[in-house]
């Protein structure tokens, strides 16, 4: 594995960096990726960060930090903290703006949503437990919501951890709960349908103004 991380940080610093480009247009939206080289994959950004996955290290993720964004630091000492627990990622190396990660594969709950695939409870316990997990470990989850939080095989994952050292309290987790038990279980016991993707935005917009982010 070390060999397998050594190649993969000299193919970030010479090949990735070297033709990405990026940028944080707001803080509190995605960061935008315009241009990227071929054949490395954008996985998905978010709002410090994008993504970034090369098909010789399928295994791997590489995070990198838009310029100007915060915030590496923090999130590697989240990651230190975490250790080893099946609800998170791995941080196998820091570099001066990115992190290499062991990637996990699934599909977001937003995507579930999106696409009519059904968010199992076990999911949402799974959610619960790995949040307390990080609590034992003096952190303070932050920013957990749909696009965050992904399921495979019926287990929930916990994708980004960049605001865990955050000290202010964060409603995000338990209102998606709220909403799950009294709407999303209820009408998908009946009917599991997709809902489209522009509902689904002007939800999370309206989210936004209500919780005043």
């Amino acid at each position: 594995m070390e060999e397998e991380i050594v190649e993969l940080r000299e193919l970030v610093t010479r090949e990735l960096l070297g033709e990405l480009s990026s940028e944080s247009v707001r803080p509190n939206e995605p960061v935008k990726v315009w241009s990227f080289p071929k054949p490395w994959l954008l996985l998905g950004s978010g709002n410090y960060a994008a993504v970034f996955s090369h098909p010789d290290f399928e295994h791997y993720a590489v995070k990198i930090y838009a310029p100007g964004r915060p915030g590496l630091k923090e999130e590697a000492e989240v990651y230190k903290r975490l250790g080893d627990h099946p609800a998170y990622s791995i941080c196998y190396y820091v570099g001066t703006d990115f992190l290499i990660l062991k990637r996990l594969n699934g599909i977001t709950f937003y995507e579930c949503i999106k696409k009519g695939i059904c968010v199992t409870e076990q999911a949402i316990q799974d959610i619960d437990g790995a949040l307390e997990y990080a609590c034992s470990r003096e952190l303070r989850p932050h920013d957990v919501h749909g696009k965050n939080i992904m399921i495979k095989d019926g287990r929930g994952l916990v994708v980004d951890v960049s605001d865990f050292l955050k000290q202010d309290d964060c409603n995000m987790w338990d209102d998606f709960k709220i909403a799950y038990y009294s709407l999303y279980r209820p009408i998908t016991s009946i009917w599991l349908f997709p809902v489209p993707g522009a509902v689904l935005e002007a939800v999370r917009k309206g989210y936004q103004l209500w919780r005043g982010r």
